[in-house]
């Protein structure tokens, strides 16, 4: 969804996206009941707990004491294009502050976020309704706001 901004070379270089130590695994993408449903077909052994009525991924912290998705080779997400919604919109996340949800972007992704506040700011124009739609359909992927990240679109929640 943000090739337009984001190439697949720079995320092949970074995979901080797909990497999370103790303090980040809030940011584990959603993994709804479709996707999980198809996952557990393919790979009968990948383990998703339940949050709700979706599921994240359950992995094992390494004596780094990183987590790497389990969907993660060296040729990139065994997923494609089916990849969760949370890592398709990444480095945006949608956020909420009481009632409004947010459209943010996280300050981790360097490649993003050394583009013009002017660029970004057009492309998450361009995709916020399409973003705010999903996390109508999927709440649980709404996190709480987090001092720091930018927003970029507002919407009533």
């Amino acid at each position: 969804m943000i090739k337009e901004i984001l190439s697949n070379d720079s995320c092949a270089a970074c995979r901080i996206c797909c990497i999370f130590d103790k303090t980040d695994c809030w940011e584990m993408p959603l993994i709804t009941p479709a996707l999980a449903a198809e996952i557990k077909k393919d790979m009968p052994d990948i383990k998703i707990r339940k949050t709700g009525e979706c599921g994240i991924f359950e992995v094992e912290y390494g004596e780094d004491g990183l987590a790497r998705c389990p969907m993660l080779t060296e040729n990139g997400c065994l997923l494609g294009e089916g990849k969760p919604f949370d890592c398709r919109i990444w480095p945006f996340r949608v956020m909420k502050k009481g009632n409004v949800l947010l459209l943010t972007l996280s300050p981790v992704c360097e490649t993003v976020s050394e583009l013009s506040v002017s660029k970004i700011s057009a492309f998450a124009k361009k995709i916020s309704e399409k973003i705010f739609k999903e996390a109508k359909k999927n709440p649980e992927m709404v996190k709480d706001y987090i001092d720091g990240y930018p927003v970029f679109a507002v919407r009533e929640g």
